[in-house]
């Protein structure tokens, strides 16, 4: 798993019959930091993620694990949004402020 900032739409008006109805974003891999950490990556989105929100991915043969995403071809799927995280007993992260202090 890996938090990630969605960064923008990837709009397709043809694509594999499984992916039909399904949303496409751009992701860029974050730290606790809030850096980026790697490449962007295109994932499907599962939980009806927006543009700017702080998500978790999972790549690889997890990325067909939901129910969204069953028998089909992705290799990266948004499953979950963020709303706070925690490091140490300290929130390092809350949605409703939407930065992070590491």
């Amino acid at each position: 798993m890996l938090f990630a900032r969605v960064v923008g739409n990837v709009v397709c008006t043809r694509k594999d019959d499984k992916l039909v109805g399904t949303k496409l974003l751009m992701v860029q891999p974050v730290g606790l930091d809030d850096k980026p950490r790697g490449n962007v990556l295109v994932g499907i989105d599962a939980v009806g993620a927006g543009e700017g929100e702080l998500v978790l991915l999972v790549q690889g043969s997890s990325a067909r694990q939901t129910s969204k995403t069953e028998s089909t071809p992705v290799d990266c799927t948004i499953f979950a949004i963020v709303d706070t995280i925690e490091k140490d007993g300290k929130t390092v992260f809350t949605k409703s402020k939407d930065k992070m202090v590491a």
